[in-house]
């Protein structure tokens, strides 16, 4: 049978929502899931705006379920426990070894670190090797089965295929935003700015505008994208930032974003191997997940944006 894709909504969100049914609390079912309660809040929205009903309901300090969420939760509580059935059969043949991924600093810190558990969830019989390469596009190591580089696209005798299109846009501290009186992009040129690397991506952000590129006299440049960040959740200056490396930052109100507008990187984030390597079904099972959840992840914080 095929399922419309209106009628499977996000494991994550279920799994949330299964977890605050039967504890009654955001902390405990964030506690349980090791998210965290802003987290599990976000995705009960999340499910209720797909369901098109509410499912949740306050009272007082706690929180109560709605006619229709008690309904809902029992099914959603069936349903876990089937896959969980499911789960159990299948051990005789789940996936088993090891896997080593290469994958960028940022990317490694910023998503996947936080989501590991997601996969192993589904294959805990996987040993995972994390590695991360010197440069951003290196697909060299012959020990890494599967890459997640940032360049171009091109990767002479790799498979490859495009993981995500990357926008930046400038993001801050909630601080800095309030205390600077940021309301036009000129009132970024008196600010100090952060840099990873280079000047590229302001330079771009700046021109669309049609706007000088301020001198480096204000500004701190940085060799790692996690010192970048940190020093823009200090309120040390504003840096250019995305919705991967940034997004749990934003979510969690630690930075913001000052405009709405974003400039396209020239470059993206792709799943790369050595073509003998893709047919391998861990590194198959690995791709698979790792592209669906990156997607789901990214449409939620979409929607938190726009609530």
């Amino acid at each position: 049978m095929t399922w419309p894709a209106r009628n499977l909504p996000s494991m994550s969100a279920l799994r949330a929502f299964d977890a605050v049914a039967r504890h009654g609390s955001l902390w405990q079912a964030a506690q349980e899931l090791h998210r965290t309660p802003s987290a599990i809040s976000h995705q009960l929205r999340f499910l209720e705006r797909e369901l098109g009903l509410e499912l949740t309901e306050r009272d007082g300090k706690g929180i109560e379920l709605t006619p229709f969420g008690r309904r809902y939760a029992q099914e959603v509580r069936t349903a876990l426990g089937l896959i969980a059935q499911a789960a159990e059969i299948a051990d005789d043949v789940q996936l088993h070894g090891r896997l080593t991924i290469s994958c960028t600093p940022g990317f490694a810190t910023f998503w996947l670190c936080n989501h590991f558990n997601e996969f192993r969830s589904l294959y805990p019989l996987v040993r995972i090797k994390l590695v991360t390469p010197r440069r951003l596009d290196d697909v060299s190591d012959p020990e890494s089965d599967v890459f997640i580089a940032f360049g171009a696209g091109s990767w002479p005798n790799h498979w490859s295929e495009l993981l995500a299109q990357v926008e930046f846009t400038p993001i801050c501290s909630p601080v800095l935003l309030n205390s600077s009186n940021i309301h036009t992009p000129e009132d970024l040129t008196r600010l100090p700015l952060l840099h990873l690397n280079d000047f590229q991506d302001w330079s771009l952000w700046f021109g669309t505008y049609g706007l000088p590129m301020p001198g480096p006299e204000n500004s701190i440049v940085f060799s790692d994208v996690y010192l970048a960040q940190a020093a823009a959740i200090a309120g040390q200056g504003v840096a250019m930032g995305d919705d991967i490396v940034c997004g749990r930052a934003l979510t969690d109100g630690d930075l913001v974003r000052p405009f709405d507008s974003t400039i396209k990187s020239p470059e993206s984030y792709f799943l790369v191997c050595e073509r003998h390597k893709l047919d391998q079904p861990i590194v198959s099972a690995f791709c698979n997940w790792l592209k669906a959840s990156l997607a789901e992840s990214r449409q939620l914080l979409r929607s938190r944006q726009h609530e």
